[in-house]
């Protein structure tokens, strides 16, 4: 069998496998270096937005009457009617961010409870003052993980995998 070669150069049979190996390589660092996750729409970012603006301004004032409590010791009623109308669109367009933010709101009532009791001469349990720090901290986070989602994620699919092999060998 005879393989052509070109004058001064590898045989021309070998250029096709070569230049295959070649795409397949491109095309999977391209992937690798594509974002993570997928782009929002226009109106899907505008609707996150419009939800994150309501929900910051909401917990904003959330944590203006805690630092009227802490000033007062008077309790006071939490809102948290702009996130039960904005709790779909930050479910479906930042999910992880959600799931947090969702935890701060579901455990006002309890707060709440934590700043109404009183022991003797009007005082404040430890464990309750523990309970109404931690959610305002919580509640702090919240609004810088909601901020966060904002601005669309610089993460690679390769920074994904990394993270993910990472988990999986540090747990061995």
């Amino acid at each position: 069998m005879y393989i052509a070669r070109a004058r001064y150069g590898p045989p021309v049979g070998i250029l096709v496998p070569i230049g295959a190996v070649l795409a397949v390589a491109a095309a999977a660092f391209a992937l690798l270096r594509s974002p993570a996750a997928a782009r929002r729409t226009p109106e899907g970012q505008a609707g996150l937005e419009r939800a994150v603006g309501a929900v910051d301004r909401e917990l904003a004032a959330d944590l203006e009457l805690m630092a009227m409590f802490d000033q007062t010791k008077q309790a006071f009623v939490l809102e948290n009617g702009q996130f039960l109308a904005s709790r779909d669109v930050i479910e479906r367009e930042a999910p992880d961010a959600y799931a947090f933010v969702a935890d701060v709101f579901e455990r006002i009532p309890a707060t709440e409870a934590a700043m109404e009791r009183r022991g003797p001469a009007g005082s404040i349990a430890e464990a309750d003052l523990q309970l109404i720090h931690a959610w305002e901290g919580d509640a702090r986070e919240a609004q810088r993980a909601l901020r966060a989602t904002l601005t669309p994620s610089r993460a690679t699919r390769w920074d994904a995998l990394a993270a993910r092999l990472r988990a999986r060998f540090a747990s061995r």
